[in-house]
């Protein structure tokens, strides 16, 4: 065993053990029965830095350190779907125990560029801004970018209980307490039978709200090695970057921008590269929130995330003061797969509104025609008549109220007369 030399608020120095980097240990106390796992972060002649998986209280020069593991593992199984667990998957939902019997490693190298399969086939979201305006497919990854309380739980919510995936996994990292149960029961209803939450709260400590998200693409991948078209959503991917920037700065590394260390940007593609198609397996299709400090799309956090993601949506603390939910900023959002994914009879779309407007939000002079009918299978579109029809990709922003009833489907096709 080794022995703690040095401790501080956020890390443990140690020194006897020959240890690498990523390694996990136990921090056993001399005197009391406290004691905490621990994994290796930084070495140093002698010595090695170690991060606490929970709180250090309680610790003193002098305890015991023991080996445990070379490198993070967590054991998975089918067993986890419907449950709440932390990242060490131990259950937050007051049951048993699932019985796992898979050990995986957390830190994997993302999919070789060859071994990804073309992203070709549609993921509906149910989410009809997203469905009917952006489009999703399978393997793809989206940026959810948003202020705070501008809705992006609210929205990864809705995506997670519309969305036509077997296997969902939900990494909810850094969140407030309080909001766990919420977003069980009232967001989706209690229902969790093809769905995994892990948890790691803000108070948490640094260490297990970065490998929170880790271990729940982990989750994601055994699944998908299984065959199954996983849908992975996190929130946040800034909080995931707080947390790293809380153990970079601990371990003395330079600043950048606002105050985030180089590691924290080279972590970023390390996580998100890990979703998408793998030829011969199943499929990881992800959604991850950004949260915009100050509304300001250039935060380093963000603009990382986008340069990394194959589309993002925004959304607009301007649409929420004209109760627009979601508040999707279609002008300003953006799925660089649409034209792979869509052609130009399936980005045509009937609307039925009821009772209810469709705002139309006018740029560069353009204006929508307005809905005079609803033209139904089979019939011909008549020159000079005006249906109800809006082509998207347009500079048109369109608002659809939640009343609103796709019509037209993937695959109908719709010919006008001009």
């Amino acid at each position: 065993y080794g022995q703690v030399v040095k401790l501080s608020a956020t890390s443990i120095v140690g020194k006897g053990l020959l240890l690498g980097i990523g390694d996990i240990v136990l921090v056993v106390s001399k005197k009391t029965p406290i004691q905490t796992y621990a994994m290796v972060i930084a070495l140093e002649e002698e010595f090695f830095f170690l991060s606490a998986f929970s709180h250090v209280e309680g610790i003193r020069s002098g305890d015991y350190i023991y080996m445990l593991d070379r490198g993070m593992h967590i054991k998975v199984g089918k067993e986890l779907l419907g449950r709440v667990v932390d990242p060490m998957m131990k259950p937050l939902d007051f049951k048993p125990a699932p019985k796992l019997n898979q050990k995986v490693p957390i830190m994997r190298s993302p999919i070789a560029p060859m071994k990804r399969g073309l992203i070709s086939k549609l993921m509906p979201t149910g989410v009809k801004s997203i469905d009917g305006l952006l489009t999703f497919g399978v393997g793809q990854k989206m940026g959810i970018f948003a202020g705070s309380g501008v809705g992006k739980s609210t929205l990864l919510s809705m995506i997670v209980k519309g969305a036509k995936a077997p296997i969902k996994v939900v990494a909810l990292i850094g969140e407030r307490g309080r909001e766990i149960p919420e977003f069980i029961e009232n967001n989706l209803g209690g229902d969790l039978t093809n769905t995994i939450i892990i948890v790691a709260t803000s108070d948490d400590s640094a260490l297990m709200r970065k490998y929170g998200a880790f271990c729940a693409m982990a989750v994601a991948e055994y699944f998908k090695s299984l065959g199954e078209d996983v849908l992975f959503v996190m929130d946040s991917v800034t909080r995931f970057a707080m947390a790293q920037r809380e153990i970079g700065l601990s371990l003395g590394e330079p600043p950048t921008t606002k105050g985030y260390p180089p590691s924290v940007f080279a972590l970023l593609p390390q996580l998100m590269e890990r979703a998408g198609n793998e030829k011969g397996s199943g499929s990881i299709s992800a959604f991850f929130t950004i949260l915009i400090e100050g509304d300001d799309m250039n935060d380093p956090v963000a603009d990382q995330a986008r340069s990394i993601l194959d589309g993002h949506i925004v959304l607009s603390r301007e649409l929420t003061d004209f109760g627009i939910y979601p508040p999707v900023d279609v002008l300003s959002s953006a799925s660089r797969l649409v034209g792979d994914l869509c052609d130009n009879e399936q980005m045509m779309l009937g609307i039925n509104t009821g009772k209810e407007k469709i705002a139309v939000k006018q740029i560069a002079g353009l204006v929508a025609r307005r809905i005079v009918c609803e033209p139904n299978s089979g019939e011909q579109a008549v020159k000079g008549e005006r249906y109800g029809l809006i082509k998207f990709g347009s500079r048109l922003d369109i608002y659809l109220p939640k009343s609103a009833a796709i019509k037209v489907q993937i695959g109908d096709k719709v010919v006008a007369g001009e």
